[in-house]
């Protein structure tokens, strides 16, 4: 339901003093933080046996929503691999390396997109209608749901390693298998995987080079 010219006010000056408090209670992340996150962060195909929780997902993909979306479409949809019988359904659709990987793995998160996202926008996005610029055009939603599904894959791995997680991202599967053998009900579409939980470091081999800002960078 739309909100009030009134309540929509006090909503954004909320808003606003909520951002002012974040930024005065932290400013910046300081330089350890930042190597948990991404500069000194791996991915990682080896595990130990250390559990990851119910509870553990479900507040990390409450980190995870918080990132922002096209419109607030808010398409990616997660399936958290975690039984012997998943696992195996779930090997079916793996090249041969990579099934220890995700066998190993405490959880195999399946990252998805939602074709359909757009019929939740009266939830997400209340106070325009935007479902004409989706309906009845898939090649704008597809789009839509990939490009932000990808960026809600990004924002869940880099908050699993904020709250001590490790990850390990793996696009060596079959997209199809992996619809078929999970999605032929709701119509969602696989994006890639992410096996989750506690690494074993022993596995890790060098870092592989990036390229220096001059190379891909430039200014205008």
């Amino acid at each position: 339901m739309a909100l009030s010219d009134e309540a929509l006010a006090q909503a954004r000056a909320a808003a606003q003093e909520t951002v002012r408090q974040v930024r005065a209670n932290k400013p910046q992340l300081d330089d350890a933080s930042i190597d948990l996150i991404l500069r000194d962060a791996r991915s990682h195909y080896a595990w130990t046996d250390k559990p990851v929780s119910e509870a553990l997902l479900k507040t990390l993909y409450d980190i995870t929503i918080a990132g922002p979306t096209s419109m607030n479409t808010c398409p990616a949809r997660f399936v958290f691999v975690t039984s012997q019988e998943g696992k195996q359904r779930l090997a079916k659709s793996l090249k041969a390396k990579n099934i220890d990987k995700m066998m190993d793995a405490p959880v195999t998160a399946i990252i998805a997109w939602d074709p359909e996202f757009w019929r939740e926008l009266s939830f997400l996005f209340p106070h325009e209608d935007r479902t004409p610029l989706f309906d009845g055009k898939p090649e704008y939603c597809h789009d839509t749901a990939y490009r932000n599904s990808t960026l809600q894959g990004a924002y869940f791995m880099i908050a699993a390693r904020a709250m001590g997680l490790d990850v390990g991202a793996m696009s060596g599967f079959s997209n199809a298998i992996v619809d078929q053998e999970f999605f032929a009900e709701n119509g969602w579409k696989s994006n890639f995987l992410c096996n989750l939980g506690y690494a074993d470091e022993t596995a890790l081999f060098q870092k592989l080079p990036r390229f220096p800002f001059e190379k891909v960078c430039s200014f205008l």
